[in-house]
């Protein structure tokens, strides 16, 4: 979201003066840790709900209410601000500040008697948390969570900061300062409060509205040269400390190199994938990845872990292995698939949200803090491995007894080692004087007895609640991964996963959505991007199986979102929901991709699927109303330009007529899914209901047949089509547009 602080900040300083500013956002370097909350004799409303981040505050001496009617009626009534707390089950910085000021019976005291407070999962809200963090944005230049904010009775906030410390230090006001200084304003100066309010709303509706005007011819590159200047060449990654993975920078990047033959945007996709894997911010004994770096060098990371990160990196990784052939991708990726199913997969096959970051200490009783489940003293690891394969060990991973965490200012990792790939299998096999394949076959059950003693500790909070759209992630990202690395089981997981939305999340007789399911129960208005993520999945699940029914759920879907969310050329990113004041569309392709770039992509590839152009035209509309934040900052939507580079001409179709299951369609198939394209569409000619459906769209498919009796490729392009082939190698052959690409080390 595109903000100017300079237009909200006079406002500011008149209304709630310096002592209010000076809170702002406070950095979390310095700011003592938290321990694991405590239940406490108090029970409020909260204990009533579903979200797990809810039910960690339902014992606080505040008196919580969730977002609804009940909450905005009161605060109504009696003329009371609104106090709203943003956060999730997995938040570091969530857990301290519940412990340090909602545990604290005089904050809770101020709380309650001035404020009417609002508790808020952004996970299952992402519509609340969206305008309110548009709005701390504007106030301070950032945000983050937990958030907190204060409102009006009708929703309109006019101030926010994240972060907030009890008490004042270093000159920095405390939460219960603030308080007061609210509670003053309140009280005396209402009409400056409504004036910033208003400023508000007006800076963000303004700003998230639709745009004309033309994209210009060279954003593509105008984004490329932006991410390359903000490349860090010796370590990986796109600009300095904290170091986010963001996914969607790799799939344009590689779309890129695809297009053009340039091979520097292929070279800063494998440097910073290869970085990361070697780094902390991987788990190189569980599987998956963290959900960032607090450094330069990927090696110390915040360490809770999501869902939507392990989609989309698995899937970066699959394009690796395509593009190299290099089988060390496709292992990351197999480690993240195995961790999800193992650790995140519900027993009826919907996927969990994710682990925490905080976690008991295994070697202090009652210690609890940031990842110390996945932390390692070298004597336990001597211990556990023994004096000969621990030094081997240590060696490849960094292990030091005085503790290797390079960036530690607050000394909680002090004499503790987050495992990282310090020296690869080639510099430990002239080390030790073995060759690799018996370093590897050591290393690999060094690891297996690690892990095991790992698994004695108790493991970090799961926050167990389904949500759609980071199923639907997942869904696309196994159904690849599936295909790609030749394993049935994974696709098995997706299907299973679709099944399950469609099961509990999904209402036939409206065609609607539900965001959030846990313990049984469903609730929720699904967002733009449930329907968006979970089309997108549907869609890879249909590339590989080619069952009907799944093209039809994402028709079905995509009608139902154009309805619910369209407007203005593009698609809200929520519904209209009581005490919301404003609907946003996100202009931001981030750690997910903008809602609006991949219901876009979406429509396009349904078009190529269906016939249908009319949703060819909707997204190119829906790109071209972004075409103002295009043109000036382009590297932030490059999901957006992957679409935009999608609708710029039409993609290769290859048809496989074939007897569906029969071995020789599967081995054609199978081939289709060893070469990197992204926008190659495959279509199923089973002789059945998929060719039934299909050519109800694309009619040409009436006349394509098998030859000799045996499964046949038809490979198409600008309106021609090549000789077909019943030859697996053929094929390949003739999908290749790039020659299979060296790792970057």
């Amino acid at each position: 979201m595109k903000r100017n602080p300079a237009m909200i900040r006079p406002w500011l300083l008149a209304c709630l003066f310096t002592l209010i500013l000076a809170a702002g956002t406070v950095a979390a370097t310095g700011i003592p840790s938290g321990r694991r909350p405590q239940k406490q004799m108090h029970t409020n409303r909260l204990i009533q709900e579903q979200s797990p981040y809810l039910l960690q505050h339902a014992h606080q001496p505040v008196d919580w209410y969730p977002w609804g009617e009940e909450a905005l009626a009161l605060a109504r009534k009696e003329d009371r601000p609104i106090f709203l707390s943003i956060g999730y089950s997995t938040c570091h910085w969530c857990h301290v500040m519940a412990h340090e000021s909602f545990e604290d019976p005089e904050i809770a005291g101020l709380l309650n008697r001035w404020f009417v407070c609002i508790k808020v999962d952004r996970e299952e809200r992402p519509d609340i948390d969206q305008v309110y963090m548009a709005a701390v944005q504007a106030l301070n230049g950032s945000g983050g969570w937990p958030l907190s904010v204060f409102l009006f009775p009708d929703g309109r906030p006019f101030w926010g900061a994240t972060y907030i410390p009890p008490r004042g230090q270093q000159g920095r006001p405390g939460f219960t300062d603030i308080l007061r200084a609210v509670h003053r304003a309140w009280q005396g100066r209402r009409d400056e409060l409504e004036r910033t309010a208003a400023q508000l709303i007006r800076a963000i509706d303004v700003e998230s509205g639709p745009e004309t005007g033309k994209i210009e011819n060279d954003v593509q590159q105008k984004a490329f040269a932006s991410l390359q200047q903000m490349f860090d060449a010796g370590q990986g990654g796109f600009g300095q400390a904290p170091k986010f993975p963001r996914p969607v920078v790799f799939d344009f990047l590689l779309r890129y190199w695809l297009r053009t033959g340039d091979g520097r945007g292929l070279h800063m996709t494998l440097a910073t994938l290869d970085a990361m894997a070697r780094g902390g911010i991987r788990d190189h004994l569980g599987g998956g990845f963290h959900r960032y770096a607090v450094d330069r060098a990927w090696r110390v990371p915040h360490f809770e872990k999501m869902l939507y990160d392990q989609a989309q990196l698995a899937s970066a990784y699959l394009d690796a292995l395509l593009i190299t052939g290099d089988n060390r991708y496709g292992d990351v990726a197999a480690e993240i698939f195995h961790y999800v199913q193992a650790r995140l997969q519900d027993p009826d096959g919907g996927f969990y949200s994710a682990e925490d970051a905080d976690s008991d200490d295994p070697y202090h009783a009652g210690g609890h803090g940031e990842g110390l489940y996945y932390l390692w003293t070298e004597e336990d690891i001597v211990r556990t491995l023994g004096a000969r394969r621990a030094e081997l060990f240590n060696y490849c991973y960094g292990v030091r007894f005085d503790g290797n965490v390079p960036v530690d200012p607050r000394q909680e990792f002090k004499g503790r080692n987050i495992l990282y790939r310090r020296h690869t299998d080639r510099e430990a096999a002239a080390r030790f004087a073995v060759d690799e394949v018996t370093l590897g076959r050591e290393l690999e059950q060094a690891r297996a007895k690690l892990l095991a003693r790992r698994e004695e500790r108790v493991r970090p909070h799961l926050d167990d609640k389904v949500i759609t759209a980071w199923n639907g992630l997942m869904i696309g990202a196994l159904a690849r991964g599936g295909a790609i690395l030749r394993r049935p089981d994974l696709v098995e997981s997706a299907a299973r996963a679709a099944d399950f939305i469609q099961a509990h999340l999904f209402d036939p007789e409206k065609g609607t959505l539900l965001r959030r399911y846990r313990a049984g129960n469903a609730g929720v208005a699904g967002q733009l991007d449930d329907y968006a993520f979970l089309v997108s999945g549907l869609l890879e699940l249909y590339r590989v199986q080619q069952e009907p029914e799944l093209l039809q759920r994402a028709v079905l879907l995509t009608r139902s979102m154009i309805r619910l969310f369209r407007e203005g050329g593009r698609f809200f990113d929520s519904v209209a929901a009581d005490g919301v004041p404003l609907r946003l569309s996100a202009d931001y392709d981030g750690a997910e991709p903008a809602p609006n770039s991949v219901a876009a992509m979406n429509l396009l590839r349904l078009a190529d699927l269906t016939g249908n152009q009319e949703w060819r035209t909707m997204a190119l509309a829906t790109v071209e109303s972004f075409s103002s934040r295009l043109n000036s900052h382009p590297a932030a939507l490059v999901a957006m330009l992957c679409a935009l580079d999608r609708s710029g001409g039409e993609p290769r179709q290859v048809v496989i007529a074939g007897h569906r299951g029969s071995a020789d369609t599967r081995e054609l198939m199978a081939t289709v899914f060893t070469v990197y394209d992204p926008d190659l569409v495959l279509l199923l000619a089973d002789g059945a209901e998929n060719q039934e459906l299909l050519s109800r769209g694309l009619p040409f498919l009436k006349g394509v047949h098998m030859e000799g009796n045996r499964a046949t490729a038809h490979v198409c392009e600008n309106f021609t089509c090549r000789l077909p082939v019943t030859d697996a190698a053929a094929l390949r052959r003739q999908l290749v547009r790039r020659e299979p690409a060296a790792a970057a080390n």
